[in-house]
């Protein structure tokens, strides 16, 4: 039977990379934090040399992050009325004082840290990492709330997002820790086996992610109508290449045969390459979650 549109409307797409870009940040910058409370908040020694550049990377994205939510706004200059303006079942109104406590949170445990203040350097770095999860795991909430959207409206969202977080955290303190032994410092007088530890983690999150992804699809591809047009879009639709291709293969699959196979898990170039690989699926996961979800029609 032929259709015939007579008339239609193209509604503009109310979220797009601007957030996907922001809900990233938060998560690099969480992942960020938690491993830099390793030494100074659990006493893992060995993870000593990370603490300052963890918490110092933590807060500068989360000061990053931030703006791209400015730019997105079409009257950024408003953005003050989150403040002025709350409803405390919105967890964008969590949002908006975790994002103020986080970062405060952060400043003080950096200060104490470089200060040599162990003690209260413990107890910021306990307080800010559940302040950390919130932080991230509250833009999983925003998703998981949208009833309509059979992609985001889904319990294991905000698990999704803090397990990612962690994933793409470890790698960027990865491609750090190689920066600053073979690059800055040209190889000279550095311990390996701090890089290796970060490549454990790494692969344990980046296998927990994989689970939890598959987990999500197979609700989809059993659930109602609508929530099977959601896993064909992933699977055969237009964002199969970015989420099979990009998410999966290139930002799972590889970089865990990368870290788990003896020929390269101790093999610096092998490291770099997981750990950028690692970074980019991440970002193309929280792209799919946010374009890819307004993408499918509402019924």
């Amino acid at each position: 039977m032929d259709v015939n549109i007579i008339y239609n409307v193209e509604h503009e797409m109310h979220l797009g990379v601007l957030i996907a870009l922001y809900f990233y940040l938060t998560g690099l910058s969480a992942g960020s934090f938690i491993i830099s409370t390793f030494a100074y908040g659990f006493g893992m020694i060995k993870f000593k040399p990370i603490g300052k550049i963890g918490v110092v990377m933590a807060t500068l994205l989360l000061v990053i992050a931030p703006m791209t939510l400015l730019v997105d706004l079409a009257q950024p200059l408003r953005f003050w009325h989150l403040i002025l303006y709350l409803r405390i079942t919105s967890p964008i109104t969590w949002g908006t004082f975790l994002l103020t406590l986080y970062p405060l949170n952060c400043i003080v445990y950096g200060y104490f840290m470089f200060k040599g203040d162990m003690k209260k350097t413990k107890i910021f770095g306990l307080i800010g990492i559940p302040l950390a999860l919130m932080v991230h795991g509250y833009t999983g909430f925003i998703l998981a709330l949208g009833k309509a959207r059979v992609l985001w409206n889904t319990a294991i969202m905000p698990p999704i997002f803090l397990v990612s977080a962690m994933v793409s955290g470890l790698a960027m303190m990865m491609l750090v820790v190689i920066i600053k032994d073979y690059v800055i410092q040209r190889g000279k007088e550095h311990d390996p086996t701090l890089l290796y530890d970060l490549g454990k983690f790494l692969v344990a999150s980046i296998v927990l992610d994989l689970i939890l992804i598959g987990i999500d699809l197979t609700v989809l591809l059993t659930s109602h109508t609508e929530a099977y047009v959601a896993a064909l879009m992933l699977l055969k639709g237009e964002f199969s290449s970015l989420f099979l291709g990009v998410e999966v293969l290139l930002g799972g699959i590889i970089p865990l045969v990368l870290l788990l196979l003896p020929l390269t898990k101790r093999w610096i170039p092998g490291l770099v390459i997981a750990s950028i690989l690692v970074m980019i699926g991440i970002f193309a996961m929280r792209y799919i979650m946010v374009v890819g979800g307004l993408s499918i029609p509402l019924s």
